[in-house]
């Protein structure tokens, strides 16, 4: 696992190395750089910072190249099939210098150029500089999912790519400006959809994409996409049937997954998707199982209905035999805030990036790679909105002023905030503005915080002209389009996985991992497993019923022999964060402070009345803006990193991090 970074026609060593040293987080163990300037004055430089997991020797150096020194790579990730592609390469003659995975990327693309990625099982970002024609090229691919990040910017002929964000705002030419449109869309869905990002100019290769950098000219091109069958399909197989084959292919992926020279370990919440990797961990390890549960104090708890109960996992360690370090934490939020919007790249404003990092950080003590349940909910149906579904589907028989008296009633409802209700009110209410749509676009509003009026009326006359004609769910419509024929429950599933999954859960996943040097695995992504799941279970036993549906039923038959009944009855169980305790109490002063009239009028994004109605509406538990003023919050604390401070001082600033430096 590490940080890489490149650039093309642009910069020198020094940039190079400013690139690669604020991914020092990234990978502690070691760094290098290589670069070339060519006859025609055309540059290339390659940076790396590794965090060692295969073959711990000098071995694993990056940049890494081939015997005659014509292809170079900096790569971020793990190939879990690397021994099987290696042998396969040995036998057409290849020979190799080290045990790395890396040095088989560079011979499997030496054989198969860019369809080496169609071969591959495993998460990676890299760069591949191919000198063989006498011209030099880029060749860059980012993994199916979207598990590793990969920025770039391209200005004119110059390119520049990088692990994260902040390393390409060393480029003395590329600037750290908000992207307006972004910002449309992160005021919606909370975080900015790929392949943009809030700085103008600078975006993520998509996931399943590669490019190719030749002659000054950028080519993307999609090598992989998760698809379904059309709406109507039959599917042959018994339940029973499949549950075995499931549970087969999952119990395979975790094993692949557990290869590794240092410590590995495992979150461990009261959810399904965590308890089952922990299971199989357990039943392939010759050693207890480490595994970690992240908890809170009790006076955190009060009127939450979402933070885990420890109890849960601490049970099923028992019963697996596997060790469970609970830790609880008591944050200083104010503090941590800043130095996670420094890692984060973007404004992420889903608080469980709190919660992941400082899991990240404590098991960082004792393991380096940890496996996560990401991606079970969305190749299963997980969530709450998947089981609304049918719901939706009845309601809107209902005569419609029914539906009207129905939803002005809820609308009017107080927010119940520090009751158990709370979570139960916000989705009626979140149910009430969008169950009578179109089913795109109940499914689109249903994953909003502030909707095209609330935005309007939030922007300054200014804003509001720029953004006049601006639609942030672009993405989630494109997506729709790519499956349209497909039944809806998987058009769901899609768009969560293209979208919500990569954007958001991995995005954070990565950043808040790599900001301790912990590497992140996730079971569930295997490539086999995901096509399996979707062209192979019908969408009736992923959400199974209609008065209650189960969700993830297929994925719960499957381990109805592996896991007590305990788990398996457990509802869905995340990363959650008790963001109205902190805004009531630990962050009151930052919110007053940062949000104040003159700060958001010196902005010129917001009207300042509308911002401080929101706080005050949220204080007096009038309604529960709970999530709005985190974006605010989060966004402020993003703008003086990026935007107020520099790139340079911010990375003067938290570079050299103490979890870094530790590690």
């Amino acid at each position: 696992m590490c940080g890489i970074a490149g650039l093309a026609n642009c910069g020198n060593r020094e940039v190079l190395s400013r690139m690669t040293h604020v991914l020092v987080h990234r990978g502690p163990d070691d760094s290098g750089l290589w670069e070339r300037t060519f006859s025609d004055g055309s540059y290339i430089g390659l940076g790396s910072r590794r965090l060692a997991i295969l073959d711990l020797s000098a071995d694993g150096h990056m940049p890494m190249c081939n015997e005659d020194r014509t292809v170079w790579i900096t790569y971020n990730g793990e190939i879990y099939n690397f021994a099987e592609l290696r042998r396969e390469l040995q036998g057409k003659g290849h020979t190799f210098a080290s045990h790395t995975d890396t040095e088989v990327l560079i011979h499997l693309y030496e054989e198969e150029g860019a369809d080496c990625v169609l071969r591959l099982k495993g998460m990676f970002a890299f760069a591949i500089c191919d000198l063989r024609s006498g011209k030099p090229q880029l060749f860059l691919a980012r993994d199916h999912f979207g598990v590793k990040p990969l920025y770039y910017a391209l200005r004119g002929k110059k390119f520049a790519f990088a692990s994260e964000l902040k390393s390409l705002l060393q480029v003395p030419h590329i600037e750290a400006e908000i992207d307006l449109e972004s910002l449309h869309q992160y005021l919606t869905f909370l975080w900015v959809p790929d392949p943009k990002t809030m700085f103008r100019g600078i975006f993520k290769l998509p996931a399943g994409h590669s490019a190719v950098f030749r002659d000054g000219e950028l080519t993307i091109s999609r090598y992989w996409d998760l698809d379904f069958p059309p709406a109507g399909a039959t599917y042959p197989r018994s339940e029973s049937d499949l549950a075995d084959e499931l549970r087969e292919r999952f119990r395979r992926s975790v094993e692949e997954q557990m290869v590794s020279d240092v410590p590995i370990g495992a979150f461990l919440s009261a959810g399904l998707d965590s308890s089952s990797i922990v299971a199989m961990m357990c039943r392939a390890a010759r050693q207890p199982v480490r595994t970690y549960t992240i908890t809170f104090p009790h006076k955190y708890r009060i009127g939450e209905t979402t933070l885990d109960d420890p109890a849960v996992p601490a049970r099923l360690a028992r019963e697996l035999g596997c060790e469970n370090h609970q830790i609880v934490v008591e944050p200083d939020v104010a503090d941590l805030l800043p130095r996670l919007a420094w890692h984060m790249d973007e404004p992420t404003a889903d608080p469980a990036t709190i919660t992941a990092y400082l899991v990240c950080r404590e098991a960082r003590k004792q393991a380096t790679v940890l496996l996560s349940g990401v991606g079970g909910d969305e190749l299963f149906a997980g969530y709450r909105k998947h089981a609304a579904h049918p719901w939706v589907s009845a309601y809107q028989h209902l005569p419609g002023i029914v539906r009207s008296k129905i939803e002005s009633s809820v609308n009017r409802l107080p927010g119940f905030r520090g009751t158990r209700l709370k979570g139960s009110i916000r989705l009626a209410k979140k149910m009430a503005r969008s169950a009578s749509l179109a089913p795109e676009d109940y499914f689109i509003r249903n994953c909003t915080y502030f909707d095209a009026a609330q935005k309007s009326n939030l922007y300054t006359r200014e804003i509001q002209d720029q953004l006049r004609n601006a639609d942030a769910a672009v993405r989630h419509r494109s997506s729709f389009d790519a499956v349209y024929n497909a039944d809806f429950l998987n058009q769901m599933l899609y768009l969560d996985t293209k979208i919500f999954m990569v954007s958001l859960n991995l995005n954070y996943n990565d950043k808040m991992s790599m900001a301790s040097s912990v590497e992140v695995r996730v079971p569930f992504l295997d490539r086999e497993l995901a096509e399996f799941a979707a062209w192979n279970i019908p969408p009736n036993l992923k959400l199974k019923g209609f008065v209650r549906p189960t969700t993830k039923h297929i994925f719960r038959r499957a381990m109805r022999d592996v896991l007590p009944a305990e788990v398996l009855r457990q509802p869905k169980a995340g990363f959650a964060a008790p963001v109205d305790y902190w805004l009531a109490h630990d962050l009151r002063e930052m919110v007053d402070d940062l949000l104040s009239e003159t700060n958001i009028r010196k902005r010129g994004l917001f009207r300042p009345d509308i911002v401080r109605r929101l706080i005050d509406e949220h204080r007096s538990g009038a309604e529960d803006w709970s999530m709005q003023i985190w974006q605010f919050l989060t966004l402020e604390n993003w703008m003086r990193i990026f935007l107020d401070a520099g790139a340079r001082q911010s990375a003067e600033d938290f570079a050299q991090t103490p979890e870094a430096a530790t590690a």
